[in-house]
Formats: C-alpha cells, sequence, structure tokens
C-alpha cells in the first residue's frame, strides 16, 4: 500500500493528502522565503500527480517572480506551496504537514541571503544558492 501524507493550513480551510513518500527537505534561506515565512523555509518537492488539494478555492496565489508562485491560505496567511508552474513538481511547506512526514532535512539553500540573528549549526550541507 502506497503511504499518504496530509496537511492543512492553521485555520484547516485549506488541506492536502501526498500520495507516496516525501523526498528529503531543504531549508531556504533566501531573501523572499525568510521575508514570505518569517524565518527560512523548508519544504519539500512533490510531482504535481501526487498531490491532491480541499479548499484550493481559499489559496491565494503571489507572483513573487517571473519563474515562481507562491500559494498561502487567504483566510489564516498559512504559507503552503512554493510552485513553479513549468515543472512538474510543486513544493509544499513541510510545516504545513501533520506530523510524523517520515523525512529529515538534508540540506539548506541560498546560505549567502540568511538572515545574520542566527546560525545554521546542524552539521548538513549549505549552498550559497
Amino acid at each position: 500500500m502506497t503511504a499518504s501524507k496530509h496537511g492543512s493550513c492553521l485555520c484547516g480551510r485549506v488541506s492536502f493528502t501526498v500520495t507516496g513518500d516525501l523526498a528529503a527537505p531543504d531549508a531556504c534561506h533566501c531573501r523572499q522565503c525568510r521575508k514570505q515565512s518569517g524565518h527560512c523555509f523548508a519544504s519539500t518537492n512533490v510531482p504535481r500527480a501526487a498531490l491532491v488539494v480541499a479548499g484550493d478555492e481559499n489559496v491565494a496565489w503571489y507572483r513573487s517572480s517571473e519563474k515562481v508562485r507562491r500559494g498561502f491560505c487567504r483566510t489564516c496567511g498559512s504559507s503552503l506551496f512554493w510552485d513553479p508552474p513549468e515543472r512538474d513538481w510543486i513544493a509544499v511547506a513541510m510545516g504545513a504537514f501533520d506530523t510524523p512526514t517520515g523525512t529529515h532535512l538534508d540540506r539548506h539553500i541560498f546560505v549567502a541571503e540568511k538572515g545574520d540573528y542566527y546560525e545554521i549549526g546542524d552539521g548538513l550541507p549549505q549552498h550559497p544558492r
């Protein structure tokens, strides 16, 4: 039987199910992710066909660049998705999943843009971009 992982926004108006195992997530420290989430943004890339969203009429999209849009609950503001529409996958926020997720962070990206108020001390690989 294929595993499913479930999650939702804070208010519950948006929920989702991912069929299959989750890929190891990364933590993005870029300026945009920090501003959108309030800190770094941990997410996992999910094949579009494996994601089912309930309450998608409650997802608001913000086009943060030419290549990416960010999805959040229009009621509670929970950050949920990082979506490059030209790709066959979508990134789902790790904080929105119900636990256990069965995966662990495996790298930090865009650390050249990280905030000056914290250090990364977990020993995981750190990529400048």
